[in-house]
């Protein structure tokens, strides 16, 4: 019968445990780190927008969350819902709604205005600036004010996603 030294087993270990390291660190490669994100957002983002498609988001009486600006650069951008919005003046609302760590992630929001509705098409992707660097996977709650071309007055707003 063949038996390890004790060199060997201590070799044997810590390529083992440095393994372990690695991979609990992020540093095995982006494929568990694509994993996840392509996870969000095909799992609770899909879920979010079944979930708001059936009615329409519901009126605040103030916004929530972080304010965060419009960002066109963001890269691989996807649509996401919003849970409300608040009137903020007569041309003038905020939308309500999570996305990621805004120092990796971004929003864009384009909007469709008819005589009785005001829909709001919110994308999410990762800031230009942040591509190729690790990011943390938390939800932030934010807001995001949004310029009408005329006073909403008795529309109703929608969430494109």
């Amino acid at each position: 019968m063949h038996r390890m030294s004790s060199r060997g087993t201590a070799t044997a270990l810590t390529v083992l445990l440095l393994g372990l390291v690695a991979t609990g660190c992020g540093l095995g490669g982006d494929a568990d780190d694509d994993a996840a994100q392509d996870a969000t957002r095909s799992g609770s983002i899909a879920t979010s927008a079944q979930t708001t498609a059936s009615a329409p988001p519901s009126e605040a009486p103030q916004p929530s969350g972080t304010l965060v600006t419009a960002d066109p650069t963001i890269v691989d951008a996807h649509p996401i819902p919003f849970r409300s919005w608040s009137r903020l003046a007569e041309n003038r609302i905020a939308i309500n709604f999570e996305m990621g760590s805004p120092e990796c992630y971004g929003v864009d929001a384009v909007t469709t205005e008819t005589d009785t509705t005001v829909t709001v098409e919110l994308r999410s992707g990762t800031r230009a600036d942040a591509v190729g660097k690790m990011c943390v996977m938390i939800a932030v709650f934010a807001h995001m004010e949004i310029p009408l071309e005329r006073p909403l007055g008795d529309r109703t707003v929608l969430s494109a996603a």
